[in-house]
This record gives C-alpha cells, structure tokens and sequence, in this order.
C-alpha cells in the first residue's frame, strides 16, 4: 500500500509535465482553428459587409438564403465533380503507377520516380500559369499539334464541363507526385516472397494487384483517399483564382473559392460564414461515409 502511495505523487507529476508540453500546440489550435471556426460560426447568423463598424443580427436567414439560392447548388455540384476527378487522376492512377513501377518494372525505378514526384517541387500558381499558356486554344502548343491533325481545340476557360477538367488536370499534375510516393512506399513494404510466390503460381498481375497488393496497402489508400478529397475542396482554389475566377456563370467555381468569392469580392461576410459551416458539414458527411463504408475493410499490419 505504501508503495502505491509513493507511486502516485511520481504518476501525477509525470502527467503535468506532458499537459504543460501540450500547452504550446493546445494554444496554436486555439488561436488558428477553434477561434476562427467559433467566429465563422458568430458572423453566419449576421448581415455584415467587413467595413460597417455595426452588425446586424438575422438569425438563420443566411443559411435560408444559401441554400434557396440556385447557384449554390451548381457550386456544390462542382465540388462534387472536382472530388470524383481527382479522386480518379490523384488516388486510382497513382496506385496503379506505384504498383506497376515497383513490381513490374525492373529498371529505371529511380529515374520514373524523381520524375513523377518533381511537379511537386513547383508552385501550383506556376503551374496554373503554365497550363494556361500550354492549353491556348488559339496560340498554346497544344492547339497547335491539333491543328495539324485537323482537330480545334475547344475554349475550356468559357466551356461548362471542360473548364473543370482541366482545372482538375492542373491540380492533379501539382499533387499527384505525393499521392504516388506515399503508396510506392506503402507497396515497397509489402513482402516480396508474397508476391514472387504468386508469379511462380502463374497469376496474372493484375490479380496480384487486386487480391494481394490492394488489401495489404488499404491503410494508406485510406489515408490517400481522405487527402484526395480535402484536395477537391481546397487545392482546386488557386488555378480557379488564377485562371477563371469562378467562371463562366459559376461553371468553375467550388464551395471554398465560392465562399472567398462571398466574403471578398462581393462583401457578404454572413453568406459566406454559412457557405463555409455547410460545407464544412458536407466534408464531415463524406469522411463519416467514407469510415463507415470503406475502412471497415482496411488492412493494418501488426
């Protein structure tokens, strides 16, 4: 009993020395995510223009208003669809790349992944700048290689549909680099006697993929998965501010650079403080989704 006694002072004092170690970050949490999301909260039930020095309390009209107004839902289609492309162009293709450059090839492994991964390096404002003049429809490299073959090439900038693939390739060129290190890393660390085993069995290669590859790296496909689609909500901002602004007539436009767009460019702070509450309850929905549907049969080694 005695000795238990003595231990505890010892335990107690060991938990305030991790507490007063969290402190530093509890702080940054505090000052960079709760405040902010706690006044994004207070400024949706307002009407207020960032430059009255009074507010005007409205209740829950902001909210009524967002979602009464059509183009909202033409916007949150959009996020939709960024989300499916990338998730198709940053999480399938590179699990396919990774998968095909570390168990299929033989040589040359270094060369393909410095050169997939270097995009990254680049500033995605750089990149939109690039693209923009790749993709000239009228004077770009690209029209004019369609141009020989006889094909014009569409105005993607004024074109509904076309305007947000190609702001999905541009986004995907910036972050697919990371996507593929990760899962490269994650199916390098899968057991080669497994897969060798399998070859010499004469199973095609894309069954090993499949059946022995795909369940053995489903942790990080999850976490690829989740990075995918906080990229369809936030990285598609900058080529959208760089490039069409939202346009045309919204075709672009996503729910965060919507809400920029309501905050900063047309000074209703309140709407936008409700467009970001319901688009921070839509990411929620899909992770809840997406926890309960897909990581149920995650693999984790261990």
């Amino acid at each position: 009993m005695s000795t238990l006694l003595a231990v505890k002072p010892k335990v107690i004092k060991e938990n305030w020395k991790a507490y007063c170690l969290l402190i530093p970050s509890i702080i940054i949490f505090a000052l960079f995510m709760f405040w902010p999301f706690i006044y994004t909260v207070y400024l949706s039930f307002f009407e207020w223009n960032m430059i009255s020095p009074t507010k005007k309390f409205v209740g829950f009209q902001n909210y009524i208003d967002v979602l009464s107004d059509s183009k909202n839902y033409k916007v949150l289609g959009n996020t939709f669809i960024y989300i499916a492309i990338l998730l198709l162009l940053n999480c399938i293709i590179p699990y396919i790349f990774s998968y095909v450059i570390d168990i299929v090839l033989k040589r040359f492994k270094g060369f393909y992944k410095s050169a997939i991964f270097l995009p990254a390096f680049i500033s995605l404002v750089v990149g939109s700048i690039l693209f923009t003049w790749i993709l000239n429809p009228v004077s770009g490299p690209v029209a004019i290689i369609l141009g020989w073959l006889g094909f014009e090439m569409p105005i993607w900038s004024k074109t509904d549909g076309w305007v947000i693939l190609v702001l999905s390739l541009i986004t995907s060129w910036k972050v697919f680099g990371y996507n593929f290190i990760v899962l490269y890393a994650s199916i390098n660390g899968i057991s080669k006697e497994l897969i060798e085993a399998a070859r010499l069995d004469n199973v095609p290669l894309w069954r090993i993929f499949i059946n022995i590859v795909l369940p053995m790296s489903s942790a990080t496909g999850i976490y690829v998965i989740i990075i995918t689609i906080v990229q369809g909500l936030q990285y598609v901002f900058t080529p959208i501010k760089v490039i069409t602004q939202g346009g045309p007539n919204y075709a672009s436009s996503n729910a965060i650079y919507q809400t920029y767009h309501e905050a900063f460019v047309l000074y209703r702070t309140g709407h936008s403080a409700a467009l970001s509450i319901l688009t921070m309850v839509i990411f929620i929905v899909l992770l809840m989704i997406e926890f309960k549907f897909v990581e149920k049969g995650v693999y984790y080694e261990n």
